[in-house]
């Protein structure tokens, strides 16, 4: 059996002197989408962002497609096409959305930039009829799709979505679970789905974990979890959008 494209195994990560993750074990096959959720603060942004070396891991060994990046810096970790779409967008305000997908590109040297500009504005129409105006003056949901096209035009082999649906109308967020299953089912692109949105969030992953107070308490697929009574009351009652 090959070895998952990510493992975390035993990773504990502070913020100061708060223990924001207590020994968290985690896998991520090729060409699957797996998801996190847990309730806001358990931990979840705070494990993709150790994975991308911001807080650095204290204990424990990160794994990418076969090489210890637990002690590799971001900008080193992007280079291994790994793209993150952070939480809370984090686009350039002050650029055009052509300028910010430009920067999603520039880890490859701009070389394939005219086919995957296509591919991004063809998976978000939207995008195309912006090119040229100011990231700051989109839409929350525009710029949710601009910072996972800015993500996607890195070429990644593992995409990370830290709450991509935070904010959103209803609406927009089927759009963009709709994207994430497209470059899945397509393009074969493994995606980390951190999510506060689990009904969403699950019925998409083919495998999930629970994680509460910085510890993974429960796993499965998709299906299982969506399924168990205890993560129906604690995560899905009243919260269907």
């Amino acid at each position: 059996m090959t070895a998952p494209l990510l493992q975390v195994r035993g990773v504990t990560a502070y913020y100061g002197k708060i223990c924001a993750l207590k020994g968290v074990d985690i896998d991520v096959n090729a060409n699957e989408i797996v998801t996190l959720i847990g309730a806001n603060g358990a931990g979840k942004s705070t494990l993709m962002m150790t994975i991308f070396g911001d807080p650095r891991a204290r204990e424990g060994q990160i794994i990418y497609d076969g090489h210890d990046i637990t002690q590799l810096a971001p900008h080193e970790i992007a280079r291994l096409r790994i793209a993150q779409s952070p939480e809370g967008r984090r686009i350039f305000a002050r650029m055009t959305v052509l300028e910010n997908l430009q920067m999603g590109a520039s880890i490859d040297n701009l070389a394939h930039f005219d086919e995957d500009l296509e591919r991004v504005t063809a998976l978000f129409p939207r995008l195309k009829e912006r090119l040229y105006q100011r990231g700051g003056t989109l839409s929350g949901g525009e710029q949710q799709m601009l910072a996972i096209a800015r993500a996607l035009m890195s070429r990644p082999r593992l995409l990370m979505l830290d709450e991509p649906s935070l904010g959103l109308a209803p609406l927009i967020v089927r759009q963009i679970f709709d994207v994430i299953r497209d470059i899945n089912q397509t393009d074969g692109m493994t995606v980390f789905l951190v999510e506060q949105n689990a009904f969403h969030a699950l019925k998409l992953a083919h495998r999930a974990y629970v994680m509460v107070n910085g510890e993974i308490t429960m796993t499965g697929t998709g299906r299982e979890l969506l399924s168990r009574p205890e993560v129906r009351a604690a995560y899905l009652e009243g919260g269907r959008h």
